[in-house]
């Protein structure tokens, strides 16, 4: 029986530039789908559609017609950067549940770490929740198709567990949001482009703005793949990307609430 995560929408911003991050796409939203009854907004910006082509008919084959849940919108775009921070304010903004759930498309969480943040939210007792916990708690995966097949078999973390190594877990991956705070909070930064320190700046803005904002102490599942100009330092822009996070990390929150106010790229959101 699927749990029900009915009154949140994880939304999803890819672009499948590899084939080990064509699996991790496949495998994550199987997962989603296997398990929870909840909503699916996958956004793809490139060229062609990499989803549709060869992702979705696999992901029709592992969950049938479960797979008729997902929303997904193509972008057709030639722009070689993925502007991930774009994306997920256009998924923020066609959601229409409690709860958005900013999911990178490789992660997997234990079960019961889905169903804690959910209910933390929609209890009242957080705004946000960081599903993972803060230090050595999370587990870098090297997967073949073999082991996440076994995995979404039967949620046997033991096959992802042989093949993981220890690391340290911070603010990235995956973060249940209230919508309306999400919105109010500035959303996401569009500043930021591509590859980019955004996490810390999220967790940081959020925190510094009062928000309740909590975490859950266990561990989070990368599925690993390789890495671009869209996913590592090497990104064209990473220098004003930085220059972007040195001005916001010393605000205090009445700074950040002048400096969000004056964003223009927040123009396009504001009846939503």
């Amino acid at each position: 029986m699927k749990t029900d995560l009915s009154q949140a929408t994880f939304i999803i911003p890819i672009r499948i530039e590899s084939n080990d991050r064509l699996r991790n796409v496949i495998t994550s939203i199987c997962f989603l789908l296997k398990n929870f009854d909840t909503n699916i907004i996958v956004k793809e910006v490139d060229k062609t559609s990499v989803f549709i082509e060869s992702a979705l008919p696999q992901i029709v084959e592992c969950c049938g017609s479960d797979a008729k849940l997902i929303q997904h919108i193509f972008e057709q775009s030639d722009e070689p950067l993925f502007h991930r921070q774009k994306v997920l304010n256009e998924m923020i903004a066609v959601s229409n549940t409690e709860i958005v759930v900013n999911y990178d498309c490789d992660v997997i969480l234990p079960l019961q770490s889905y169903v804690l943040a959910y209910e933390g939210i929609m209890s009242g007792t957080f705004d946000v929740v960081y599903p993972y916990g803060q230090g050595m708690y999370q587990k870098q995966v090297t997967a073949t198709d073999f082991i996440v097949s076994e995995f979404l078999e039967g949620n046997d973390y033991i096959y992802l567990d042989r093949h993981s190594k220890p690391s340290t877990a911070d603010f990235g991956w995956a973060q249940f949001f209230r919508r309306k705070v999400y919105i109010e909070g500035g959303m996401e930064n569009e500043n930021f482009k591509a590859y980019a320190p955004e996490d810390k700046e999220r967790y940081h803005r959020f925190t510094t703005l009062g928000y309740k904002v909590g975490r859950i102490s266990d561990f989070v599942y990368h599925l690993e793949h390789e890495r671009g100009e869209n996913s590592w330092f090497n990104n064209p822009h990473m220098l004003y990307n930085m220059q972007e996070w040195d001005r916001i990390q010393d605000m205090n929150k009445e700074r950040l609430i002048d400096y969000y106010s004056k964003q223009e790229y927040l123009k396009k959101y504001a009846g939503i």
